[in-house]
């Protein structure tokens, strides 16, 4: 196979993906929000990790952001990518690392594409109700603690 029809099938399979079906719902709260960043907070607390946490809406924007001291000044704006490509793609941010890892860069040039572990959108019924993002320590870490602050 091509490597341009692998990218297209590799894109495909992004549209397709299991959370790619998952229509849009009811926008996070305020109070929402604050309560997946506080969940966020002491996942990373307890392991002594400092990070920056954005959550938006499910168009993407944002509707709570914190940092931790002694946070990289980068995870601000790196938290709020990841948390509105979750929303907007409605899928982990994970997922494009792993396509980009079977069809190449193309993936990369999508809008709002990021390619970084940490981004995870947030479900209600079944439904894409905003997204999560963690950034300041690895990728794995970041996931973690945005899987807690959504209760996972």
């Amino acid at each position: 196979m091509s490597k341009a029809k692998m990218t297209l099938s590799v894109l495909y399979a992004l549209a397709a993906g299991s959370l790619g079906a998952a229509e849009y719902g009811t926008p996070v709260t305020t109070e929402q929000a604050k309560k997946i960043a506080a969940g966020v907070i002491a996942e990373c607390a307890s392991n002594k990790w400092n990070v920056a946490v954005a959550v938006v809406d499910n168009q993407g924007g944002l509707v709570y952001y914190e940092r931790m001291e002694n946070t990289q000044t980068v995870s601000f704006d790196v938290a709020i990518l990841k948390a509105r490509s979750a929303a907007i793609w409605r899928r982990p941010t994970r997922a494009f690392v792993d396509a980009i890892s079977k069809g190449g860069p193309g993936v990369m040039t999508l809008p709002g594409v990021v390619a970084a572990p940490g981004g995870l959108p947030i479900m209600a019924g079944g439904r894409v109700a905003g997204g999560v993002g963690v950034s300041g320590v690895t990728g794995d870490q970041d996931e973690q603690c945005a899987k807690a602050g959504l209760g996972s």
